[in-house]
């Protein structure tokens, strides 16, 4: 099965994501368990459509799944070899566990947010250009970056916990 066939969408990096939302919620109901004759089959391709969904919902999944249809998508785990990158990487750790308030996480999720950009734009071309080896590349900085957001968002969650107080008035 074709995940973006699935779901009616063109076989791209830049998807729309509502249209995605819909055509899931689509899929769902008219393989949902509880409309089904056959509950078990049902609830295989229940799975097979989250699976799908989650697949193409966050974007280095989504580049990642690009170089699977094309059969490219070996050594994906394997470590970044770009010393500038991991450079910058390192002091982007050290940016996050230094930050104070949500204003200095703020501006460190839209570095990478910026410095996702610039990746996708690479990817798309790579990818066009059948670099492969230049393309899995940057699916595993993508994948970086999207750890690095998620570290971002639970030290967002940190400082509002270490801020809130039960005893503030509301």
């Amino acid at each position: 099965m074709n995940y973006f066939e699935l779901f009616e969408l063109p076989v791209s990096l830049d998807i729309d994501q509502t249209q995605l939302k819909a055509n899931f919620l689509k899929c769902q109901q008219q393989y949902h368990p509880d409309k089904s004759a056959n509950k078990e089959e049902a609830l295989i391709r229940s799975s097979e459509i989250n699976q799908a969904y989650k697949t193409l919902n966050i974007l280095d999944s989504r580049a990642a799944y690009l170089l699977t249809l094309v059969q490219q998508d070996q050594d994906l785990e394997q470590s970044i070899h770009d010393l500038d990158f991991l450079q910058d990487a390192l002091e982007l750790r050290e940016a996050i566990e230094e930050a104070q308030t949500a204003s200095e996480l703020k501006i460190l999720k839209d570095q990478i947010h910026s410095s996702t950009q610039q990746l996708v734009e690479t990817f798309k071309n790579q990818y066009n250009q059948q670099q492969w080896h230049e393309a899995r590349d940057i699916v595993r900085k993508l994948k970086f970056y999207q750890r690095v957001l998620n570290d971002i968002d639970q030290a967002e969650d940190r400082l509002f916990d270490d801020n809130f107080d039960l005893d503030d008035e509301f």
